[in-house]
């Protein structure tokens, strides 16, 4: 039994919508094994494990999982529960897994959900580790891959600070995701894009950020805005500090100049042999350090966003208290195992760390670490106050003077600091701040943390998180752009382009994915594949686009799930058989499962649009999945007798349909001409009625979104095949000759094609054919009966330039034989060089001919034939009495042009 992948798929996806690991597993010799057969396996485990005793599984009751390992279940299966079974004791427990078929004997999908990535992985790889162990009569160290979890999770989680924007944010339905292994977060889509770090946005001024970091300079630009802060003197050597004392009025402060976290910092100095030790500890954090009066009273810090006071908080120092029988070592070591101590920011509290300026507090004031304090005394460790040293927080919001208040929001005004914590000392925080021992602002603090005003040890929790949100997003303000995605067997891309060409015509900035590049606006930003949930996030992150348009392909869903949460519009063109035998697809309905992620994300109140002619498609809507949330059913047919299409506009439905020759919107009696279809240059003049199809989901999508009828029409009759959707059903003309290129692939595409090739009556037609080598053997003779089909006279069997698995030759030789014994007599030869195949069909030409060419790079091979004097063209002409075409063999085929 070997792992064979581990993959992160964030996005919603076919097993979740939520973030899962997907585990690949080959079972080897166990694939005809179940855990009853192995001696003692059980027992072993349970003895492990025995919390596996309280899963329910299917069994739907506690024991429900035992019996099914008594009964005899799989090694996947039992990965599975031993990877949510260690999850709880690490601090990130996960309920939900799921083990699936991987699509070849042996092979299992173990999905398990995530909330911290990197400690699930290492679970996920302990609990094979483990099973394996049991299998092999070996130990296993189950707390010791515990507490390594913990530890990783510990390192990697986000700090409460981020949480609690995070936390505000998801309140709000914001999308947000993670940039870094620390902090930095990305929220919104396109042009509503806004960054975060902490508690530092997008908005947090660099300069503003300096000058809090430099305590001396915050405090002469507070004094010019008139805000009481006490006296300072920066120095940089021990002589120096020693003779900032006798300047300055005893007690005093000393800290490094641009520290943070209450780092170095010693207060109530009143001796030189003082204040030169403390020189010396916050020499240590920073080269220049900070002499300064020590104002009088208690401690409080003050939160301030976008220019409005939000919180404060009064702080205490770390401190234990007494219980007479233990040492103060002793009581640090209890109050350390309080679970909202953690170690650094990771929990509510930080653990109490007894370092040189916890020592020195206790030796100015005469007391150690080994007495042992009376029952109820509070024995303060150090004279700082900040969470980060162990300090605790009570809420003192309602309780600031307005006064007060607005003495703060100056002082962050003062430096245009959008996030900042003010660190002050007052007798009485309900009273106005002033001069002398009422109080003064000690400093202002850039990135400030705000556990303690969403978690106080004592007094009301306030949402600061939601503070910090509402200054990038005000209410009513948008987070989103428009998404629309698209999916489907046949038609994505072009669908895609047309949905993007419209948007791009009503002046919006519009983002697309293709199998052919992304782009903004008119450029490829970068060319290639670019249909899985990578791509999809790079236009969401671009701070320029209005709107994104996504052809969203079943690779990338099964992979890795979707790039985006939710999307306003999503159109599925057709579903049909590709891509059988790979990712263990098997069927058309394993594809609808998958593709159907796509209608499922959908959000709330959204539109999906359906082609009502495929029956799995019709069928959708009232499928379980899709009964969560209401959404808009646009259906497009080009029949409009259709019966899925008539009965859902009768209902008050929308449906788009084919009708005289214009695509028509139709709402309940309302009939809408939209565009005649033969305007639009990509169909042919009409005749590609595939081209048709799509246009008309296009449409669809467009007005869910609200775009005018005329903006619709105007752009789709400038929507020419080889300029806007090159790569697609390109039609050039090449002397007296035409080469029609197109990427179809599978047999839908084929016939469409063919159908299309079958209206150029009395020409002699040429197909020169490959085949996708990773599909089953299975599909491949599918495609080929429509190839043998399609009503060519000559047909050219060709390699694709990617042999996808396949030895050379193997898929023509494939081709060709299907062909001999469908079209028995039938011209058909193998070129395996696609380059010599379109010389030898050009060479052989008869005048007029139409060459059909399927091309895995249809847009390279349309340069080729530019490159030879081709040029694009938007129709077949009728025959001219000077040119001899020959009869077509398949009459039914015709349709009218």
């Amino acid at each position: 039994m070997r792992i064979l992948s581990i993959r992160t798929l964030h996005g919603p996806n076919v097993f979740a919508s939520w973030p899962v690991l997907r585990m690949t597993l080959d079972l080897g010799e166990l694939a005809e094994t179940s855990s009853a057969e192995i001696p003692r396996f059980v027992d072993a485990l349970l003895a492990l494990l025995p919390g596996l005793g309280e899963h329910h599984c299917s069994r739907g009751r506690p024991g429900g999982f035992v019996e099914r390992l008594r009964e005899g279940t799989y090694w996947g299966h039992i990965i599975e529960h031993v990877a949510l079974e260690l999850s709880e004791p690490a601090g990130i427990g996960v309920t939900y897994g799921k083990t699936v078929y991987a699509g070849a004997p042996g092979l299992y999908d173990v999905i398990v959900e995530f909330e911290n990535e990197a400690a699930m992985r290492l679970l996920l790889e302990g609990a094979f580790e483990l099973v394996t162990a049991v299998l092999e009569g070996r130990s296993f160290d189950v707390a010791a891959k515990v507490a390594e979890a913990a530890r990783v999770a510990e390192d990697t989680a986000l700090g409460p600070s981020t949480r609690a924007v995070v936390k505000a944010a998801e309140k709000r339905g914001i999308p947000w995701s993670r940039l870094n292994d620390e902090s930095l977060l990305v929220f919104g889509y396109g042009k509503h894009r806004r960054f975060v770090q902490a508690t530092t946005s997008c908005r947090t001024s660099f300069v503003a950020v300096e000058i809090a970091g430099d305590k001396q300079l915050t405090k002469q630009l507070l004094e010019r805005a008139g805000v009481p802060v006490p006296r300072g003197i920066v120095v940089r050597t021990a002589d120096e500090a020693a003779r900032a004392l006798g300047q300055l009025r005893a007690p005093v402060v000393v800290k490094p100049l641009d520290g943070n976290q209450g780092k170095g910092v010693s207060l109530n100095l009143s001796s030189e042999a003082e204040v030169r030790e403390a020189f010396e500890i916050a020499r240590e954090h920073r080269p220049r350090v900070l002499v300064e009066e020590m104002v009088s009273g208690r401690n409080y810090r003050v939160l301030v966003v976008n220019g409005r006071m939000v919180a404060a908080s009064e702080r205490l120092p770390a401190h234990v208290v007494g219980d007479g029988r233990h040492t103060v070592s002793e009581l640090v070591a209890l109050e350390n195992q309080n679970p909202l101590r953690a170690d650094g920011h990771n929990g509510v509290l930080t653990k109490i760390v007894v370092d040189d300026v916890v020592r020195a507090c206790l030796a100015k004031h005469g007391r150690s670490l080994d007495e042992v304090p009376a029952p109820g005394e509070r024995f303060i460790l150090r004279e700082s106050v900040n969470l980060s040293t162990g300090g605790i927080a009570r809420d003192v919001t309602d309780e600031v003077h307005p006064d007060t208040a607005r003495l703060c929001e100056r002082a962050a005004r003062a430096i245009d600091l959008d996030i900042c914590g003010i660190d002050l000392v007052a007798d009485d925080i309900s009273r106005p701040l002033g001069g002398g021992a009422m109080g003064a602002i000690i400093e202002l603090n850039a990135a400030p943390g705000i556990r303690m005003h969403e978690h106080p040890s004592e007094g009301k929790p306030r949402d600061v998180g939601g503070a910090i949100v509402e200054m990038l997003y005000p209410p009513g303000t948008p987070s989103r752009i428009p998404i629309v995605s698209i999916t489907g067997t046949n038609g994505k891309t072009t669908t895609t382009r047309m949905v993007g060409h419209v948007f791009g015509a009503t002046g919006a900035t519009v983002g697309m994915t293709t199998t052919e590049g992304i782009y903004v606006g008119d450029r490829c930003v970068e060319a290639g594949d670019t249909t899985g949930p990578g791509s999809a996030r790079a236009i969401l992150f671009d701070p320029t686009v209005d709107i994104a348009v996504l052809e969203t392909a079943r690779g990338g869903i099964v992979r890795r799930g979707l790039g985006y949460d939710w999307s306003d519009v999503a159109i599925m063109t057709n579903i049909g058989p590709d891509h059988l035998g790979q990712d263990g697809i098997e069927s058309v309905d394993d594809l609808l499962w998958i593709k159907g992620v796509v209608a499922e994300r959908v959000r709330e109140g959204g539109t999906l649009v359906l082609n009502a002619e495929d029956p799995l498609l019709a069928a959708l809507p009232q499928h379980r999945r899709m009964a969560k949330l209401s959404r808009n059913i646009v259906f497009f047919a080009l029949d409009p007798e259709s019966a899925v299409l008539r009965e859902h506009v009768a209902r008050g439905g929308t449906g788009y349909t084919l009708r005289s020759g214009w695509i028509v919107e139709l709402q309940g009696v309302v009939e809408r001409h939209i565009v005649p279809a033969a305007n639009i240059p990509a169909t042919f003049g009409g005749a590609a009625l595939f081209q048709v199809a799509n246009a008309m989901a296009a449409v669809a999508a467009c007005r869910a979104q609200g775009v005018p009828v005329e903006t619709v029409a105007r752009a789709l009759q400038t929507f020419d095949a080889c300029s806007n959707n090159r790569g697609r059903t390109n039609l050039y003309q090449l002397e007296d000759n035409y080469v029609l290129l197109d990427y179809g692939h599978n047999p839908g595409a084929f016939r469409a094609t063919c159908a299309l090739a079958a209206q150029w009556e009395g020409r002699r037609l040429t197909g020169i054919v490959s085949l996708p080598g990773d599909r089953s053997n299975a599909l491949l003779e599918a495609c080929a009966c429509e190839i043998a089909n399609g009503g060519f006279h000559r047909i050219l069997c060709k390699d694709d330039g990617d042999l996808r698995g396949r030895a050379p030759g193997e898929v023509p030789a494939l081709l060709q034989r299907v062909v001999a014994e469908v079209q028995p007599g039938q011209l058909c030869q193998v070129i395996p060089d696609e380059s010599e195949a379109i010389e030898h069909a050009l060479a052989t030409a008869e005048p007029g001919e139409v060459i059909v060419l399927f091309t895995e790079d249809a847009a390279l091979v349309g340069e080729m034939l530019v490159r030879m004097g081709a040029v694009a063209v938007s129709a077949v002409p009728e025959l001219s009495s000077g040119i001899r075409g020959r009869a077509r063999r398949h009459e039914d085929t015709h349709v009218a042009v």
